[in-house]
């Protein structure tokens, strides 16, 4: 009888902390995250200013953690963690938001090739990219 009580508790336990987002830098603030497919179309009401942004992790550094691009919708922003305070854990997947500043950034071709070298999807970077600098990441997946 015990040993079914604790395995009905630690079930109990386990389904109660599923949703729990795993958190990364600074603590992110109260208040709705815009997403990134909303950010991009209308870049110039959001840039410049801190705001929380959500998308799904569809890439991260692989040599450090210290950036992923969240998509949604078909839009995609690099999100790169401010002065490399954190990192976020290689393997990260799922949904995300983030609290940063959201800028239209052009790349040099070494850094298009030094984030390409830092991929592990191999997905394209462009030229020119969306860019948040963030000081705090929550992780759910």
């Amino acid at each position: 009888m015990r040993t079914i009580f604790a395995a009905a508790l630690f079930a109990a336990a386990a389904i109660a902390h599923a949703g729990d987002a795993n958190h990364y830098g600074q603590a992110m603030p109260e208040g709705k995250a815009v997403p990134i497919s909303q950010a991009v179309a209308a870049h110039e009401r959001y840039a410049g200013k801190p705001q929380r942004y959500s998308g799904r992790i569809a890439e991260v550094c692989q040599k450090e953690g210290c950036w992923m691009v969240l998509e949604d919708d078909g839009q995609s922003a690099r999100v790169m963690m401010r002065d490399h305070k954190f990192v976020v854990p290689k393997d990260a997947s799922g949904k995300a938001e983030v609290y940063g500043v959201l800028s239209r950034t052009e790349l040099s071709p070494e850094a298009v090739k030094h984030m390409q070298e830092e991929s592990k999807n191999g997905l394209p970077v462009a030229d020119v990219e969306y860019h948040i600098v963030a000081d705090g990441a929550e992780i759910s997946g």
